[in-house]
Order: C-alpha cells, then structure tokens, then sequence
C-alpha cells in the first residue's frame, strides 16, 4: 500500500465478526490517515451488493479493495476484481475462511491488516463453473449435500461442520457421475467430486493437499463410497493434509473438466451451494487476481495459526453446538 494518495475502497460484511461496524472500520481508517490513503468504506446490504460495490470502485479508479467478511463476501467481491489493475486485500471474518488460509492470511485483524500495509503481493488463479466464478474449491455430492446443510446453520465452525457431515453421512447416498478430464472420460460412483483450486475448504480441511492456487491447473478429487469404519481416518486426514494417502480418494491434475450426473442438483462454490443442472463444466482461468499475502511463512506462523485453529475448536461453543 505504499503510495500516497491511492483509493483504497473497504468493504464490510455487517454481519461478519462482531464489532465489524465500529472497531474494524476504526482500525481500516487509522492505518489509511497513516498511509495518506483516500478511504471509502462501504456496507453490504444484499446478496451481490459487494460485486456492485467493487465494480463502481474499480471504475473510479480504486488501487486496493478491502474485503472484509467471510468466502462467501470474498468471492463476490473477488470475481469482480478479475484481471484488473486493483489489489485485493483480504480481512477474514467468516467461519471457514478458505482463500484467507490458503495464502496464510492471518484470522486476527490488525495481523491481517498489517499483511496488506506491507504490500507484498501474489497473482493467484481462478475457476469457473458454469460461467460461475470460484477461488478454492467447487464441488458436488456429499461436500455439497452439507454445505447446503451448514449455509443454515446459526452457529458455524469446526465443530458445527463435523457434526452436519455426520448427520448427513447417515442419509446420503453415492451417485454415478461420468467425467471428462482434460482428454480422458472416468466413469465414477463416487461419495464426492471436487474441483479444488486451492489445498482446502476453509477451516483447515484440505481437500487437495497439493493443490497450488498458482500453477494454472485444478486438482480433481474424487472420493469412492466408504464405510462407517472409514469415517475417522477420513477425517483425521482431511484435517492433517493427508486425505490423498487414503485408498478411497483418487487426484487428477485438470485444466478443464467436466462432471455429468444423472439429474439437477446441489453445488458448492467456496463453500456456498446452488442448485446447477447435470453438466458442471469448468475451467482454470490463469492469474486472474493480485492479492495482498505474507511475503514468507515462518514455521512460528504455521504454529500459532494451529494452535488458533485447535482452540477455537474446543471453544466456548461446545455447549450449544451439541445441544
């Protein structure tokens, strides 16, 4: 951000973290007087009001957007930064917080913020599905059936998350899916297909762990049907980066695939689903986006980030998620 009479333009998602109207605008404004920054902040007020107001920034000529909330405020306010000259800067305020983690953004704000006063940045890819418009993962089957679940959760985390995918484990069952993979056609039953730009979901559940958000291609994961007895070392692995270890997950690198079930339904796009029909083409779209990250990641900042994740984990919300 080291430029004196830049635009910078935030926008805030009211109903991310509490204090978001006050404490965080506050701490936005005292680093932009600080930096001799000419701030605008604004307040979403509607599903797609973050992509108007990022438009109409970029229009007036914005250098940097500030996008505070969750993934579902980041990718609005992201798909309509693609290949433009501003650079987004990411305030994680959501409960999974996937792009956020995956370019080890800081969950604390000030450390966030400090993250984009040093200005390093990094160009990362997109996806699209479906002419939609995704930065970590797109997917259909058992993650989207949950995502679904959880998108009507009042209390969202870790834990809220484990106990929707036990609850929906019970009921779902595996679909055939036939995809076409670059040059190649699979045939699958399959429990999961996901398209992962990024290594995970949000929350420190990785998908594909050795997905790269800057290589120009997506990692396919497609996990067979498994049995109850398969459900702890699934989860252990998803939550510890090693799922692709399991004999019941298969991962193929992709430029463009394409995913045709037998009906309409669920698709989870960074962790929000929508109802799509039975084709889901999609396809890489190469440094589509600056964004502010760490210029480096200390083992110290992995630690602290771990040590955040499991304590939030077993947090004051155990009580009531399990009511």
């Amino acid at each position: 951000m080291h430029r004196k009479n830049k635009k910078v333009q935030a926008i805030i998602n009211p109903i991310s973290g509490v204090g978001s109207k006050r404490k965080i605008p506050k701490m936005i404004e005292e680093i932009c007087q600080r930096e001799e920054s000419l701030l605008n902040i604004s307040f979403t007020e509607y599903a797609g009001h973050a992509s108007e107001l990022t438009r109409q920034a970029i229009q007036e000529g914005a250098h940097t957007i500030l996008a505070v909330g969750g993934d579902g405020t980041i990718n609005e306010i992201a798909q309509a930064m693609l290949h433009s000259e501003a650079i987004l800067g990411i305030i994680p305020k959501g409960s999974g917080n996937g792009l956020a983690r995956e370019l080890h953004i800081p969950m604390d704000t000030k450390r966030a913020l400090e993250v984009i006063i040093k200005g390093h940045i990094t160009t990362i890819d997109s996806c699209q599905a479906n002419d939609r418009t995704f930065f970590t993962t797109c997917g259909v089957g058992f993650d989207a059936a949950v995502s679904q679940k959880f998108a009507h959760e009042k209390h969202r985390g870790s834990l809220t998350y484990i106990k929707n995918t036990i609850e929906e484990y019970l009921s779902y069952k595996p679909e055939p899916y036939e995809l076409l993979v670059d040059d190649q056609t699979i045939k699958e039953k399959a429990f999961l297909v996901a398209c992962a730009n990024a290594s995970q979901y949000g929350n420190n559940a990785f998908i594909a762990p050795h997905a790269d958000i800057e290589d120009g291609k997506m990692d396919l994961t497609i996990l067979s049907p498994f049995t109850p007895l398969d459900i702890a070392p699934l989860a252990i692995q998803l939550f510890t980066k090693q799922i692709d270890r399991n004999s019941k997950i298969k991962t193929i690198k992709a430029k463009k695939v394409s995913i045709i079930r037998q009906k309409p339904g669920v698709m989870h796009l960074d962790g929000e689903p929508v109802m799509v029909g039975n084709r889901i083409d999609i396809s890489i779209i190469p440094h589509a986006l600056k964004v502010y990250t760490p210029e480096e990641v200390s083992f110290t900042e992995e630690v602290y980030n771990l040590f955040g994740q499991v304590t939030r984990f077993f947090d004051n919300k155990l009580p009531y998620i399990f009511r």
